[in-house]
């Protein structure tokens, strides 16, 4: 009986078997940091970073933004085009009703061109899209054109609508990124002679390819209208869902690009989405931005801001990423010129530190 369990002991042993990785015993190289090969390291980073955050600094410097906050601009009226000295803002918080629209507009002017392609963006700010409920508050099947009499559970509490005799009906889409889909309506004319002229903005290209053709689908069919037929939109829309463009019908339910640019959240409470582009030089001069101004921002106390920006090689416009280049490129010097005065003051070479030690391996 003793051999059998000795051979069990055995057989279920712990120990490695006796292999040069499992024991070990590799080959193993560890590098020696000298003066000779830790000061070039930082020398060739300085000399390198300097001069690449210094033309990312060009490149930032070349994009052109005009920025425009109007959450407090004043209502005009709309008979007589005359401003009333309420904001929009504080006429939306006494007009609850769906159909409550403000109007107002802004002139300014552009000191500069804009030149070859503009893209007009929205900003906002203390919009914590990066919320974790929030950001799970959506229904990915739903969006790929799946329609079904079940949302999604994380849809809560904006999955279903009650209308007509309480009846529930699902909303499509559900969740609170898109019920709270930036819906301000934004347009922009130039001064002529014979007043303002409008300038085209196009509505489409400004979401992700991506987006648009894997993430966003719409449900089997020619009319939308019909496809959606037992389905209610979202509880703080103005707009059926097959009709977010009237103008443009393959820019209409889940692939309206307004919806897609919205669905993408955004990492920080402080953001910009592409909302238009204008495919033309915009000449400096005077300008007139008109808002349908639809979208309540004092429930959490942020603010609107129309951005028109162009672009450069490297993309919009970003000076941080220069400053850093060259931040860790002057410390890099700074700190290898330090080093290397000490080491001409107080290094020693091998040799002399064999001499020190007589009894060193080396000998």
């Amino acid at each position: 009986m003793a051999s059998v369990s000795e051979s069990a002991d055995s057989a279920h042993t712990k120990k490695p078997s006796d292999s040069a990785f499992k024991q070990q015993k590799l080959p193993a190289w560890q590098p020696i940091l000298t003066a000779g090969t830790v000061l070039p390291t930082f020398f060739v980073i300085g000399i390198a970073f300097i001069p690449v955050g210094i033309g990312l600094l060009y490149f930032s410097d070349e994009v052109r933004e005009h920025i425009i906050d109007y959450t407090n601009c004043n209502k005009i009226n709309e008979t007589t085009g005359n401003e009333t000295g309420q904001t929009c803002m504080d006429w939306l918080k006494t007009n609850k009703t769906p159909a409550a629209t403000c109007h107002c507009k802004i002139k300014f002017s552009l000191k500069e061109n804009f030149d070859n392609r503009v893209f007009m963006y929205y900003g906002l700010t203390n919009f914590y899209q990066n919320h974790r409920r929030y950001v799970k508050s959506r229904d990915d099947n739903q969006l790929l054109g799946n329609l079904a009499p079940t949302p999604a559970h994380d849809c809560m509490p904006f999955d279903y609508s009650s209308e007509n005799n309480n009846v529930k009906k699902p909303i499509a889409p559900c969740g609170a990124i898109a019920n709270s889909m930036f819906n301000d309506v934004l347009s922009l004319s130039e001064s002529s002679g014979n007043g303002y002229q409008p300038v085209t903005l196009l509505n489409t290209g400004i979401a992700w390819d991506s987006d648009k053709n894997i993430k966003f689908r719409n449900p089997p069919g020619d009319n939308l209208t019909k496809a959606f037929d037992g389905f209610a939109r979202p509880k703080a829309w103005k707009k059926d869902i097959w009709d977010l463009d009237p103008s443009n019908p393959d820019n209409n339910g889940f692939q309206n690009e307004d919806l897609i640019v919205w669905m993408r959240t955004a990492a920080l409470p402080t953001f910009r989405k592409l909302y238009r582009r204008i495919e033309r030089t915009l000449e400096k001069g005077d300008y007139l931005l008109t808002v349908e101004y639809n979208y309540d921002v004092s429930t959490f106390d942020g603010s609107k801001q129309m951005i028109l920006s162009t672009t450069s090689l490297l993309g919009g416009k970003n000076p941080f990423l220069g400053i850093a280049y060259i931040v860790v490129g002057v410390i890099c010097l700074v700190l290898g010129i330090a080093l290397l005065l000490i080491h001409i003051k107080c290094g020693k070479s091998t040799s002399e530190m064999i001499n020190v030690n007589p009894r060193t391996p080396y000998q």
